[in-house]
C-alpha cells in the first residue's frame, strides 16, 4: 500500500462515509470510491463493510488500520524533520487558539509579523476545538491547557488571576452582591463547559445557589461580551476584564486556579525559520501582561 492509498483509507476510516472522506481529501466522492475499490482489489481483501450507516472496518481492515497509522506517523515525522531544517522566511504557519486570544493577541502579532516578513502567511484557527500538533493539524497552539505529549514543547507565556466582573450599567441597575449571599437576586453569565464539568458551581469560590444563570456561553469571548453588555456578573481573567473596562467586584477574591496561557509547538518544528518568527511575535504580544 502506497502513502496516497493510505491517506484515502484513513480518511474513510475516520469519516465513515465516502462523502466525508472526499471533503477531507479535497476530491470528489466517486474518486474516493474508486480508490477504495482498487485498493481492496490489489490486496485481494475486503477492508470495509458497506452499511446503510456508512463504511465499517472488517477484521482485515482493523488489522490494516494499525499498520497504516504507523505509516502516517512515519510520514508526519519525516515531514516535520524536513521542515525543521527550513531556514526560509516564507510559507504558511498554522496557528490554533481561542477566539478571545486571537482577537486580543494573535491578530496584532500577525500584523507585526507581516510588517517584518510579508512572505510568511499565518493560517489562524480560532475555536474551542483542540487541533493536533502531532498530526500536523497545526504548527503552533496558544491555549490555556498544557499538553502532556513529550514530543511537544510548551512555554507558559501568561498567568492571570481570575476575578469577578460586571459592567457599570449592570451595577447601576442591580447593585453589587454581598459576599456570602450566594448571588441572591443577581443575574449570572457562565462558561458553558464549566456547567458540564462541575457539580458545585461557584464564581471566585462563591456558590451560585441564589443567583440566576441567564446565559451559558461556549467561549470566553462570549462571556466577556455578555458581561460588557450588562447581561450579568461573570468570572474572567483580571487582565482581560480590566482591558475591557469592566468593574471588578470583590477584588480580594480570585478563582483558586489562575488562567494560564501556553504556547505549544512540536519539537521538530521549533527551529523552522517561519515558525520561529511567528513564535517570537506571539511571545512579544503577551509580554508584560503577567506571568
Amino acid at each position: 500500500m502506497n502513502w496516497d492509498d493510505a491517506r484515502v483509507f484513513l480518511a474513510v476510516c475516520r469519516e465513515s462515509t465516502l462523502r466525508g472522506a472526499a471533503r477531507v481529501l479535497g476530491v470528489d466522492q466517486a474518486t474516493v470510491g474508486r480508490r477504495i475499490n482498487a485498493l481492496e482489489k490489489s490486496l485481494s481483501a475486503t477492508l470495509f463493510l458497506r452499511t446503510c450507516e456508512g463504511y465499517a472496518l472488517t477484521a482485515v481492515g482493523e488489522a490494516a488500520l494499525h499498520s497504516v497509522e504507523k505509516m502516517e506517523r512515519s510520514a508526519l515525522d519525516l515531514e516535520r524533520q524536513i521542515q525543521g531544517l527550513d531556514d526560509r522566511l516564507t510559507g504558511t504557519v498554522r496557528v490554533s487558539t481561542t477566539d478571545s486570544l486571537a482577537i486580543d493577541f494573535l491578530i496584532p502579532a500577525i500584523a507585526s509579523l507581516h510588517g517584518k516578513h510579508p512572505d510568511v502567511r499565518v493560517q489562524l484557527d480560532a475555536s474551542t476545538q483542540i487541533l493536533s500538533l502531532a498530526k500536523r493539524e497545526a504548527d503552533i497552539a496558544v491555549r490555556n491547557t498544557r499538553p502532556d505529549n513529550p514530543d511537544l514543547i510548551a512555554r507558559r507565556i501568561a498567568c492571570w488571576p481570575v476575578g469577578l466582573f460586571a459592567a457599570q450599567a449592570y451595577i447601576d441597575r442591580h447593585g453589587v452582591p454581598e459576599p456570602g449571599s450566594l448571588f441572591d437576586g443577581h443575574d449570572l453569565v457562565v462558561y458553558q463547559p464549566y456547567l458540564q464539568t462541575h457539580k458545585d458551581l461557584t464564581l471566585v469560590s462563591e456558590p451560585l445557589g441564589r443567583g440566576r444563570i441567564v446565559a451559558a456561553l461556549s467561549s470566553s469571548l462570549l462571556v466577556r461580551r455578555s458581561i460588557a453588555a450588562g447581561l450579568g456578573i461573570g468570572e474572567i481573567p483580571v487582565y482581560t476584564g480590566e482591558r475591557d473596562g469592566l468593574v471588578r467586584l470583590w477584588p480580594e477574591r480570585v478563582r483558586p486556579l489562575p488562567y494560564d496561557v501556553w504556547l505549544v509547538t512540536h519539537a521538530d518544528l521549533r527551529h523552522t525559520a517561519r515558525v520561529r518568527a511567528v513564535i517570537d511575535e506571539i511571545v512579544a504580544a503577551f509580554a508584560g501582561t503577567g506571568d
